[in-house]
């Protein structure tokens, strides 16, 4: 018997209760008609197997349902501000990406980060007992230069990622080689001869060796370059476009350790999870309608 037990249902990454699983919350506030059930399948590579699972013993395909997960390095944004699809030809779940990298990079935000140092700091002084230790907010201009900074000191590393990303798009690095050709267990090629089942098994390996001959190191350094010259723009830094390419888990890694005084970044995306106005974001509320339509 399937355990669903809403019509709809939206697939996400990670756990409940983690910050994927708390963003739909947000972006289902208050939202009409029936509320789909949120469900986080863990890791971004098992989804298709996840909603199988899910929803058996009925078909994947007859179902109202919506994958959402971080784009991360596996798309490039678009220049409009939207969510996109990965569609993948192994996997019969189609997932929708967000324009940001991930989800801290819309938590990233240096207003809402001095909202929430100011309110604790009033916290602290309405309530002497408080263990808030980090002092008033040093304002919305010093918060901006902390991020920006600690992106500066990772636009190497992140045009790395992005060219070994090239490489990975543009090859079968990330498609399993198949065990059959046949199309699966329990259908038996004919003729079961050592010969036959050779020559398939041959072609099988050609065929998925050839799908990386792009990974090379001559590509790479292409690649490296492009995203080297992209990240080195002065309008890549005025528009603050990194926090739409960079990586939000490792910008948060590096603010901390560069200022390792200044608030927890996990406490503030508690805080903060709650409290984005996902009307600034085209994409989220494309979401939104999008879940709205289901």
């Amino acid at each position: 018997m399937s355990v669903v037990s809403s019509n709809k249902t939206i697939f996400c990454e990670g756990k409940q209760g983690g910050l994927d699983y708390r963003l739909l919350d947000r972006i289902l506030d208050n939202l009409p008609g029936e509320r789909p059930t949120i469900v986080p399948g863990g890791s971004k590579f098992t989804f298709s197997v996840f909603a199988r699972g899910y929803f058996f013993p009925d078909e994947v395909g007859s179902q109202k349902y919506i994958v959402l997960r971080d784009r991360d390095f596996d798309l490039k944004p678009t220049q409009n501000p939207q969510l996109l699809e990965l569609k993948n030809a192994r996997e019969k779940v189609v997932a929708l990406l967000t324009h940001r990298t991930c989800v801290e990079n819309y938590l990233l935000d240096a207003n809402l980060i001095d909202r929430y140092w100011k309110s604790k700091y009033k916290e602290k002084e309405d309530f002497p007992t408080s263990k808030w230790g980090h002092g008033n907010s040093p304002g919305v201009q010093a918060i901006t230069t902390w991020v920006q900074s600690s992106a500066e000191s990772l636009k190497e590393y992140q045009a790395v990622r992005w060219a070994l990303g090239d490489l990975l798009r543009a090859s079968a690095a990330g498609v399993k080689l198949r065990t059959t050709w046949t199309g699966g267990s329990g259908k038996l090629p004919s003729p079961l001869t050592l010969q036959k089942c050779e020559t398939e098994a041959k072609d099988l390996i050609n065929k998925f060796t050839e799908g990386l001959t792009p990974v090379t190191e001559a590509n790479f350094d292409t690649s490296l370059v492009k995203y080297q010259q992209q990240f080195d723009r002065a309008d890549f830094w005025q528009n603050q476009d990194y926090l739409i390419w960079f990586q939000g888990k490792d910008l948060q890694k590096m603010m901390q350790k560069q200022k390792p005084n200044y608030i927890s970044l996990n406490d503030f995306f508690d805080w903060a999870i709650t409290r984005l106005d996902i009307a600034q974001y085209p994409d989220l509320m494309e979401l939104r309608e999008r879940i709205e339509q289901l």
